[in-house]
């Protein structure tokens, strides 16, 4: 390819999970974002331009920028002022975090929206996010600079790879776009299961906390697994034809 922009297999594994979210109806109009830093540090990363569908996100639409530089927001491609708040934030401030993304995805709101947002370990997914998600309970509202600093502390700690967002949403983070989107989309699917077995108004069966926590030691020693689900995902999207590496 000529004139190839920088990061280019980091830019299509983005570009695919921003498609295959839309799929999974994880997406919300022009709204929320997913970031990968590109440097050790993790101030440089790329991220999704303003205002672009999900949908029409290709590898070379993704835009380079850098949390160290106070100019960003007056660049002519600037990102969203939010994902310039939350994103850079956390790249700023957290660089084994070194993929991101934040959605409003149904039922991962819905639990956000909860008295308690705590996600119980009820099933072997759930059990994936034992002792390693934290709730944002202090929402401030959207999520500019001082808000983004604020959640960067809450997940200080590297074993924490999800922030529920009271009021507001998820956050996942961890190392590659494969390891982050499929938690993602886990988490999205524990939380729906979560949300329906309240709805049935019986008892929760709740793993104890030993079994929990050997299951999601189970989840992260799993062999491969991120990396296969997001080589599938290329590959179903290469199949439709879709301009998704462009």
């Amino acid at each position: 390819m000529t004139n190839t922009p920088a990061h280019w297999d980091d830019r299509v594994d983005l570009a695919a999970s921003f498609r295959w979210a839309v799929k999974l109806n994880l997406h919300e109009a022009v709204s929320n974002h997913f970031s990968l830093a590109v440097n050790p540090s993790g101030s440089r990363f790329l991220i999704n331009p303003n205002a672009r569908h999900f949908a029409r996100i290709t590898a070379s639409s993704l835009i380079e920028i850098d949390a160290e530089d106070p100019t960003t927001l007056q660049r002519p491609d600037a990102p969203d002022p939010t994902a310039w708040g939350l994103h850079g934030s956390i790249h700023r401030a957290l660089p084994h975090a070194r993929c991101l993304m934040h959605v409003h995805s149904i039922h991962a709101t819905v639990l956000a929206s909860l008295a308690d947002s705590r996600l119980p370990a009820i099933d072997q997914n759930s059990a994936m996010f034992h002792g390693r998600h934290v709730v944002d309970d202090a929402y401030g509202g959207m999520a500019f600079e001082e808000e983004g600093r604020r959640c960067a502390a809450l997940l200080a700690d590297p074993r924490l790879t999800t922030l529920i967002l009271g009021n507001h949403g998820v956050l996942v983070v961890d190392q590659s776009v494969a390891e982050t989107f499929n938690r993602l989309v886990f988490f999205e699917r524990a939380a729906e299961t979560y949300i329906r077995a309240l709805q049935t108004g019986r008892p929760l069966r709740v793993l104890p906390d030993a079994i929990a926590e050997k299951t999601a030691r189970e989840w992260e020693d799993y062999p491969g697994y991120a990396e296969a689900h997001l080589r599938e995902i290329k590959a179903l999207l290469d199949i439709e034809g879709s301009d998704w590496r462009s």
